[in-house]
């Protein structure tokens, strides 16, 4: 996400974050390279034209003039003017409605619209214990009604049946009223799509939205088009009363001129962004999260949530307390932690979201994008799973011919064997650290590498 943007600005900001000092010809010099990063990342001309120029008014100022650090003031002043251009502070879902409260999806063709109907359906089901009903008002392409009632039953929320030919209006407000008798928190609507901006288009969901009155109006937006997609998103909002946008696509955004351009284009707030394809795939949308990703400092808050929502606390709890009691960590153990972290899915997602620096930045990323980390845990589960309970409980006493054996029944090879047996000796060292206390010494170390506020208050 986001890295050629990150590349361009780790190498302009590392340049100055040393310096002891920072004279009008280095700050000049920053700001052309600030306006090139963003311009290569397809963030829209009056967007970029601002940014920098706040970011060089600060900088002439006392704010760096007078700081002991004066890299450091200028990186801060990028790092909060990106937070400003992303919106700000997150700003969450309202439905502060009487049931059901309506969201309106409109976009154009294939920017995942309805995808995100459903992601978008079961993230309140999930996240906010909402009773969700969907229904699809694009009349135009029966695909998109089924594909509708099949990512509703993947969520496992209700969808409304429609049929092609039928009135948009007509079936939006037959969804209503089936919500209104089942006592549905939120109604999902689903609009139709073009492949462009047309009257015709516009004309029919400006009558869904005045027949509705929703309480959102999200507009769904492929990242990836760039300055294109603020542009169609401007189009969109000189017709209806956005809300809020929706994202796609992002995890595939290298550049990230849409996160940057479409808050500061339509004044309407960035409020989800769809991180992969599957349906939970959704992300709330924090400007300052993101803008420290872009800055290579990760996002600790949102891997903390993430692993926090995904684990299973029975399960680890009752790892921690063996743990403590025994201070012993087999292959069996190993096996159930490599389980926990592939029914989290998506291990690079949560890899992505880890600090990396600016300079070193580029070079993670790269080793990320090479790396395959779903398949090593399917692959480590396999030979796990080829030994003897024997041999997963004393794995010391596993010798060459038992390996050469293990490696024959998981299809693997003998050196994959071994790999693995190295990793879980490197990891029983760990855990023995954390049982003998450990992890306050670790915490500690950690403390003094992580922006101020990110540990957690005593």
């Amino acid at each position: 996400m986001f890295e050629n943007l990150s590349q361009r600005l780790g190498r302009t900001l590392d340049a100055l974050r040393s310096q002891g000092r920072l004279t009008e010809d280095q700050i000049k010099d920053a700001t052309r390279e600030l306006r090139m990063a963003l311009l290569e990342a397809d963030v829209a001309l009056p967007v970029v034209r601002d940014f920098v120029e706040k970011v060089r008014a600060r900088a002439v100022g006392a704010e760096v003039a007078e700081s002991l650090t004066p890299g450091q003031a200028f990186l801060r002043i990028v790092q909060q003017e990106l937070v400003q251009t992303l919106g700000g502070q997150a700003e969450p879902i309202n439905l502060r409605a009487q049931p059901p409260a309506i969201v309106l999806m409109c976009g154009l063709q294939g920017s995942g619209k309805t995808t995100s109907t459903g992601k978008l359906a079961l993230w309140l089901k999930e996240r906010e214990r909402k009773k969700v009903v969907v229904v699809s008002c694009d009349v135009y392409r029966p695909a998109a009604i089924d594909q509708l009632k099949i990512v509703a039953g993947q969520a496992g929320v209700e969808w409304f049946p429609s049929e092609p030919g039928q009135d948009p209006v007509a079936i939006a407000k037959s969804a209503l009223e089936h919500a209104r008798k089942q006592f549905a928190d939120v109604l999902l609507v689903d609009t139709a799509g073009r492949t462009t901006v047309d009257e015709e288009m516009m004309r029919e969901i400006a009558a869904l939205h005045g027949a509705l009155n929703p309480v959102e109006t999200f507009f769904v937006v492929d990242s990836m088009t760039g300055q294109d997609a603020a542009n169609t998103a401007k189009a969109f909002r000189d017709r209806l009363p956005l809300t809020g946008v929706i994202l796609t696509k992002i995890d595939g955004d290298a550049r990230g001129g849409a996160a940057l351009s479409v808050r500061a284009v339509t004044g309407a707030p960035v409020k989800y962004i769809g991180v992969g394809e599957k349906l939970d795939k959704l992300e709330a949308f924090h400007p300052d999260r993101i803008a420290a990703r872009i800055l290579g400092q990760g996002d600790v808050l949102g891997l903390i949530e993430e692993t926090a929502r995904k684990v299973d606390h029975d399960k680890a709890a009752k790892f921690a307390e063996k743990l403590k009691k025994t201070k012993s960590f087999d292959l069996e153990d190993f096996r159930e932690q490599m389980q926990q972290m592939a029914s989290m899915g998506g291990v690079a997602s949560l890899l992505e979201k880890l600090p990396t620096g600016l300079g070193g930045g580029a070079q993670m990323q790269n080793l990320l994008k090479n790396a395959n980390p779903e398949k090593d845990i399917k692959r480590a589960i396999a030979i796990i799973n080829s030994m003897t309970r024997r041999e997963r409980r004393f794995p010391d006493h596993i010798k060459a011919s038992h390996r050469r054996r293990i490696a024959a029944g998981s299809g693997t090879q003998v050196q994959d064997v071994n790999k693995l047996l190295r990793q879980f000796e490197q990891t029983r060292d760990m855990m023995k650290k954390v049982a003998s206390g450990g992890m306050a010494k670790m915490m500690r170390s950690l403390a003094g590498r992580l922006p101020p506020g990110m540990m957690p208050r005593r």
